[in-house]
């Protein structure tokens, strides 16, 4: 079988009032490094992908049972090109809105308009 996806699952991250309050609990439940750590970002180094927390003003914790279906995560996609990753993710369906976090990431919306991001491969080491 040949590979022909476009991306690679790096990180999944979740919305969260205190990145640092997540990371240290996910830390030791995982057994996972903090490998970054402040206000608004941190992240867990896994064996093999890592996890993020992003803080979110007035962030409202999901309920469960859930349904609404308002689950706050998102995936990190790691691509070698950034800007062809993201014109084949929109032939594939998805939409890239016009507020960007900056030059390294591209955030899309699947078709279901779950926010994903596309980062460049080398960010990942």
């Amino acid at each position: 079988m040949t590979d022909t996806s476009v991306a690679k699952l790096e990180m999944v991250t979740l919305d969260c009032a205190d990145p640092e309050v997540s990371a240290s609990f996910w830390s030791s439940l995982l057994g996972w490094s903090i490998v970054h750590a402040e206000r608004d970002y941190a992240m867990l180094a896994g064996p093999s992908h890592a996890l993020g927390f992003g803080r979110v003003e007035d962030y409202h914790a999901p309920a469960w049972p859930n349904p609404n279906g308002s689950k706050q995560f998102h995936f990190d996609l790691s691509v070698e090109d950034l800007d062809s990753a993201a014109r084949k993710a929109v032939e594939l369906g998805a939409t890239l809105p016009t507020d960007q976090p900056g030059e390294t990431w591209r955030v899309l919306l699947d078709p279901s308009g779950h926010p994903f991001c596309l980062t460049k491969a080398e960010n990942w080491g």
